[in-house]
C-alpha cells in the first residue's frame, strides 16, 4: 500500500490562505487508523466577518461578470481538478475513509459538476410575456440572490460542495462555505483550483470552526442573503429557524432520508441483488440516498436475503488506501456504536443477523457489511436512518401494504423498486412519497438531474437545471 502525505490545512478568505497561527485548531482523524493526520485551524469571529465582507464586496463585480466569462473560470477549475486527481483522492480517503477508487471517482464527478453547471449558468433565461396593455413590454428576468452561506457534511466532501459552489458561482452569487471539519481537504482543493483558474478574490471563501458557532455567526450576518445546507434533519430545522429569524433568508435544505426498497414478486432478483449490494455498501452505507429498508415480497424474500447476504459477506473491508479494499471504515468513532445499537435492538425484537453485525479490527472505525432479516416495524433501524453498512428486511404480500410501509416515515428523499411490470412501475411513480425513485436501477443522482426530497427530507433541489433556481431571484419588469 503506497504511503501518501496529507498536507497542511488552512482557511481561504478573500483570496488569502490563512494558517493555524493565532487560531484554535482541532485534529483531523484518519478513520482507518483512529490517529490524527493534520491540525485544522478554526476561523475567528474576525475571520468570519472578513469572509462575509469579502463575499459582499466581490458580489458587486461578480454579478455583472458575464455568464460566459464566469463559465470559463469554472470550467478551467474543473480541468485543474482532473489534473490533480492523484493528489486529491488519497487525501479524501485519508480523512473520510472511502476506498481510493470511490475517491478518484468522486473527484471526477466533482469536476463534471463544475463543467455542467458552468454551462447551465449561461442558460438561466428570462422570458417575454405578451402584454395586455398597448405599448407596454412585460419582461421576466433572473438575477443572482447574493452572497450565500453553504454548509456541507462529511460523507461526500467533493460532490456536495461542488454542487453548491458551482451553482452559486455560475449564477453570479458569491459564497462563504463551511465544510465538515472531519473532511476538510477536498473543498480546499476545489477552492485552490478555482483560485488558480482566475476566480476573483472574495467570490469564494472557505472557513472552519465549531459548527454551531460558525452557522449562527454566518446566518445572522447582514451580508448573507441565502443559506444552503446538506445534513441531518435535526440540524436543518435549527438552521431554518435561524434563517427565518435573521430576515426570512432563502434556504435550500437537503436533509436525512431512510430509503425504502420495494422488491416485488416479479422482480429480477439477481439484478436486485447486484444493484442494491453496490448501492447499499458504497461509502460504507454513509449515503443519504443509501437503500436501507428492504421490503421484499414473501414469495421471494428468502431467496433475495440469501443472495444479498452472500454478496455483502464477500466484500473486502479494509483501509481505503489499499486498492483491494471494497469498503472502508466508517467516517468517525460515533458510527460504530450506532451500528451495534441498531443491530442489538433488532435482534432483541426477533430479527435474524444473516451476515456481519460486528465491529472490525481494534484499529480504526470498521464495521462489517451487515444484513438483518425479518425486522419488525418498531425496531430502531426501521425508524431511524442507520447511515452505515446495515440493511434490514421485512416481508410484504400486497401493493397497498408495501406502499403504506414505504411512506410510513416522515422522510422522503430516495426510494427504489424492482419489478418487471410496467403497470406496477407506473403505480409506484404515483404512490411513492419521495423526491427520487429508481426503478430497476440506482441511477437517481446525476449531474444533470434534480436532487432533493419531500417531507422532513427537506426542500429545494440541487443538481440539474432545477438546482440553479435557488440561487436566482425572479424579477418582473413592466415597461411602457
Amino acid at each position: 500500500m503506497q504511503a501518501h502525505s496529507y498536507g497542511e490545512l488552512k482557511l481561504f478568505v478573500d483570496g488569502e490562505w490563512l494558517g493555524a497561527e493565532g487560531r484554535v485548531t482541532e485534529d483531523v482523524i484518519n478513520p482507518a487508523t483512529g490517529e490524527p493526520i493534520a491540525a485544522l485551524p478554526h476561523a475567528t469571529a474576525e475571520d468570519l466577518d472578513r469572509a462575509v465582507a469579502a463575499a459582499s464586496r466581490a458580489f458587486k463585480a461578480w454579478r455583472v461578470t458575464t455568464a460566459y466569462d464566469r463559465a470559463k473560470i469554472i470550467r478551467k477549475a474543473a480541468d485543474i481538478l482532473r489534473e490533480r486527481t492523484n493528489e486529491i483522492a488519497p487525501r479524501m480517503t485519508m480523512d473520510q475513509g472511502k476506498p481510493i477508487g470511490e475517491a478518484i471517482q468522486e473527484v471526477h464527478i466533482s469536476a463534471d459538476i463544475l463543467d455542467w453547471t458552468a454551462d447551465e449558468g449561461r442558460r438561466t433565461y428570462g422570458r417575454v410575456i405578451p402584454s395586455r396593455v398597448s405599448g407596454a413590454r412585460w419582461l421576466v428576468t433572473r438575477e443572482p440572490v447574493g452572497p450565500v452561506a453553504g454548509f456541507t457534511p462529511w460523507n461526500f466532501p467533493g460532490i456536495i460542495p461542488a454542487r453548491k459552489i458551482s451553482a452559486a458561482l455560475a449564477t453570479g452569487c458569491t459564497m462563504v462555505i463551511k465544510p465538515s471539519e472531519e473532511t476538510p481537504s477536498t473543498v480546499l482543493e476545489i477552492a485552490r483550483a478555482l483560485d488558480d483558474a482566475g476566480l476573483p478574490k472574495g467570490v469564494l471563501n472557505v472557513v472552519h470552526g465549531k459548527p454551531s458557532d460558525v452557522s449562527e455567526h454566518l446566518i445572522a450576518s447582514d451580508g448573507i442573503r441565502k443559506i444552503t445546507f446538506t445534513g441531518s434533519t435535526a440540524v436543518g430545522k435549527q438552521l431554518a429557524v435561524l434563517a427565518a429569524q435573521a430576515g426570512v433568508k432563502r434556504t435550500t435544505m437537503e436533509l436525512g432520508g431512510h430509503a425504502p426498497v420495494l422488491i416485488f414478486e416479479d422482480a429480477d432478483i439477481d439484478l436486485a441483488i447486484k444493484v442494491m449490494a453496490f448501492a447499499k455498501f458504497r461509502n460504507a452505507g454513509q449515503v443519504c440516498i443509501s437503500p436501507t429498508r428492504f421490503y421484499v415480497h414473501d414469495s421471494v424474500h428468502d431467496r433475495f436475503v440469501e443472495g444479498f447476504a452472500k454478496a455483502a459477506a464477500a466484500l473486502k473491508v479494509g483501509d481505503g488506501l489499499d486498492p483491494a479494499s471494497q469498503m472502508g471504515p466508517l467516517a468517525n468513532s460515533r458510527r460504530v456504536p450506532a451500528m451495534e445499537r441498531m443491530v442489538a435492538d433488532a435482534v432483541q425484537r426477533g430479527a435474524k443477523v444473516k451476515t456481519g453485525g460486528e465491529r472490525g479490527s481494534n484499529r480504526g472505525y470498521f464495521f462489517a457489511p451487515t444484513v438483518v432479516s425479518d425486522v419488525p416495524q418498531d425496531a430502531l433501524a426501521m425508524n431511524e436512518e442507520p447511515f452505515g453498512p446495515l440493511a434490514v428486511t421485512a416481508r410484504f404480500s400486497s401493493f397497498d401494504e408495501v406502499i403504506e410501509q414505504a411512506n410510513r416515515l416522515p422522510y422522503g428523499l430516495a426510494s427504489y423498486a424492482f419489478t418487471q411490470s410496467a403497470r406496477t412501475a407506473a403505480m409506484l411513480g404515483d404512490a411513492i412519497e419521495a423526491g427520487m425513485l429508481g426503478i430497476n436501477n440506482n441511477a437517481i443522482s446525476m449531474t444533470e438531474t434534480p436532487f432533493g426530497g419531500v417531507k422532513q427530507s427537506g426542500y429545494g433541489s440541487e443538481g440539474g437545471s432545477e438546482g440553479m433556481d435557488a440561487y436566482l431571484v425572479t424579477k418582473f419588469i413592466s415597461h411602457s
